[in-house]
Order: structure tokens, then C-alpha cells, then sequence
């Protein structure tokens, strides 16, 4: 089982954590990872390029001078393609560059991703990181104390820590997610995580073999209750009139 000093702010040991197994221990599965960077960055284009066809620049429709007899190329109409001016063909236009992948592939790529950041000992965990007063000055200086001044740093904290979020925005090298906000491709660009003990637990739960197991297990289906049946009314014969 994976296990991690814990630090404060002044970079003290404070304790260690164990990380469970089945998420910070698992081996890297580089085709996995580099599947779910295709699609993290395939979900984030906007696909918004394209060019004008002959339908969408200016020009008259008529044709110039008559088919034959000229002496000249026969043309159709100045929009064409092969003039100066035309329409292009088969230029890009507006499409859809996103595709889903499964999710249990999606939370395997996370899964690998942070087992090698804990092998590379690059995964740090604070016990608690408050600040008084929303300043950058004093994260820079939290982070200068942990060693990551000028490192590409992301940090897994609660969103609700809003003196560290503002503190940050001002941070180039510095992001601030939170556990469900988590994804591949900010896991790979900063070369540092830090973690709080709080994050790692949410980590776990999230990614943990429980989740996954929760979510194959079929939904319990509420058998219906018998109908009961009414016995018919029959109508008494009339008596006959005597």
C-alpha cells in the first residue's frame, strides 16, 4: 500500500497517509492514458473552422459569354472554383470534434496517472492549507516553503477554500481543482500534485473499486402488486308479473 508524508505549509512532516491500493497502486497503462488525452483534447475544440464554397462567395450566377465560339475556356459561372475569387473546395467546415468514452476507461486512465505521480514522488499532501487573507503574496510564499515556487503545481482541494482560489487565479504556474474537477490532462501537465487529506479521500471513493461496483450492480425492480379482482355485479331477474 502507497504511503505519503504528510506536510504543513512549512514544509514539517506531520504524519503519514496511507493511499489505497486500487487507486494511487495500480501500474501505468500508457495506451490507456494517451487514449484519454485524445479525448480530453478532442472534447475541447471548438471546431469552428471553414471556408467558403462557391455557394457562399459574391458573384453573378450568369454565364459569361456563350459556350461556343469564343475561342476560349467555357465557363459556367465566376464562382467557380478555378477562378481568382471562386468558392474553395473541400476546405474544413464546422463539425463536431467530440466523442464519449466509456467511464470506466476515463476513471483507469485517472487511476494509472496518479499511481505514477506517487511513483516519481512527486504527490504531496498538506494537512490543511488556509490562509487569512486572499493574497498571492502569501501562496507564493506556501509554495516557496514546499520547494514549488516556479513548478507547475496543481493542487485538489475543496472549492469552498475561497481565499486559496482567489489567491491563485494570479498564479500562472498554479491551478486549483477540485476532486470531481479532476482530469487527465491537468494531471499530466503540472509536474507536482498536492493534495489535501480531505481530497485524497474524495479521490478514493470517487476512483475506488466500490464506485464502479455500485454502478454494474442492477437496480433493484419493485415487483408490482397483484390486481385485485372485483367480483361483477349481476342484475336480479325481474319477477313476472302475475
Amino acid at each position: 500500500m502507497p504511503t505519503v508524508k504528510v506536510r504543513n505549509l512549512k514544509n514539517e512532516e506531520v504524519g503519514d497517509l496511507e493511499l489505497s491500493e486500487a487507486v494511487f497502486g495500480v501500474p501505468f497503462n500508457e495506451p490507456l492514458v494517451h487514449a484519454a488525452v485524445r479525448n480530453f483534447m478532442a472534447n475541447g475544440r471548438q471546431g469552428t473552422s471553414a471556408t467558403k464554397t462557391r455557394g457562399d462567395v459574391s458573384g453573378a450566377g450568369r454565364k459569361l459569354w456563350k459556350q461556343k465560339g469564343t475561342g476560349r475556356a467555357r465557363i459556367a459561372s465566376l464562382r467557380s472554383p478555378l477562378w481568382k475569387g471562386g468558392g474553395n473546395v473541400h476546405g474544413p467546415q464546422p463539425r463536431d470534434w467530440s466523442y464519449n468514452m466509456p467511464k470506466k476507461m476515463r476513471r483507469g486512465a485517472l487511476r494509472s496517472a496518479l499511481s505514477e505521480r506517487v511513483r516519481e514522488g512527486n504527490v504531496i499532501v498538506v494537512e490543511g492549507w488556509k490562509l487569512d487573507k486572499p493574497k498571492t503574496r502569501e501562496l507564493l510564499g506556501s509554495l516557496g516553503q514546499l520547494g514549488l515556487e516556479t513548478t507547475r503545481t496543481l493542487i485538489v482541494d475543496s472549492l469552498e477554500n475561497e481565499n486559496l482560489l482567489l489567491s491563485a487565479r494570479n498564479v500562472q504556474h498554479t491551478k486549483i481543482v477540485n476532486s470531481f474537477g479532476l482530469n487527465i490532462y491537468d494531471l499530466l501537465y503540472h509536474e507536482k500534485l498536492i493534495l489535501s487529506r480531505a481530497a485524497a479521500g474524495e479521490l478514493e471513493d470517487l476512483l475506488g473499486p466500490k464506485t464502479e461496483a455500485n454502478e454494474a450492480a442492477p437496480e433493484a425492480v419493485e415487483e408490482p402488486a397483484p390486481e385485485v379482482v372485483k367480483p361483477k355485479r349481476t342484475r336480479k331477474p325481474k319477477e313476472e308479473a302475475a
